[in-house]
């Protein structure tokens, strides 16, 4: 796990209670890092039951994510022997976010096990990898960091990330920087919404 992943997710779980514990509303949280152009934050939540085991394995499915997961337009695994499913996955996400960007990377999807009694995994950006993709696409990211978290009766998701500068213009800079701060809680939320009925299905 790179050290940047590490103190991320120590204080992702410091911001939530324990699984044995689940926030009776949504919970949102987000917190300034020194050096980081945006916040993280995390949101959790409740659910009157959810099967941790499936909503994990729908997380690692990346090849899926098209037409389950909102705004990704393309998704797929990509053959690494740095990293073996289903354990791990390193994948190329290609985002259309509407109003703002369109924005590329790839990521590395790590099952992390359990934690403070909630199953997670988590992803880290392919920093080379990222910067070689085609600019003329879609803004690269410039870091992007996350976490899925879920217990049977909570679900939770978390994030940091912003885009190359160089990539995106004055407007949508400020749209995928502060404007993503301000708009982080809803938009949170509509991703756990949207793992939860993915999950769901048959």
């Amino acid at each position: 796990m790179p050290p940047d992943v590490k103190v991320f997710l120590d204080r992702v779980f410091r911001n939530i209670p324990a699984a044995s514990n689940p926030p009776q509303t949504f919970l949102f949280k987000s917190w300034e890092v020194d050096g980081k152009i945006t916040n993280e934050g995390i949101g959790l939540m409740p659910v009157s039951a959810i099967d941790p085991e499936k909503l994990i394995a729908r997380v690692m499915d990346v090849d899926h994510y098209v037409g389950n997961i909102d705004y990704v337009k393309e998704c797929r695994g990509i053959p690494d022997p740095r990293f073996s499913p289903p354990h791990a996955v390193r994948f190329y996400q290609y985002l259309d976010l509407p109003m703002i960007s369109n924005v590329h990377h790839e990521l590395v999807l790590v099952d992390g096990g359990t934690r403070k009694g909630y199953r997670y995994a988590y992803w880290y950006m392919l920093e080379p990898e990222t910067k070689r993709l085609d600019p003329n696409k879609g803004a690269r990211s410039a870091f992007n960091i996350g976490a899925w978290i879920v217990s049977p009766k909570a679900v939770g998701y978390a994030l940091s990330s912003w885009p190359m500068r160089e990539d995106v213009g004055y407007l949508s800079w400020k749209a995928m920087t502060s404007g993503a701060d301000l708009a982080a809680k809803s938009t949170i939320e509509n991703n756990i919404k949207g793992m939860i009925s993915w999950t769901k299905k048959k």
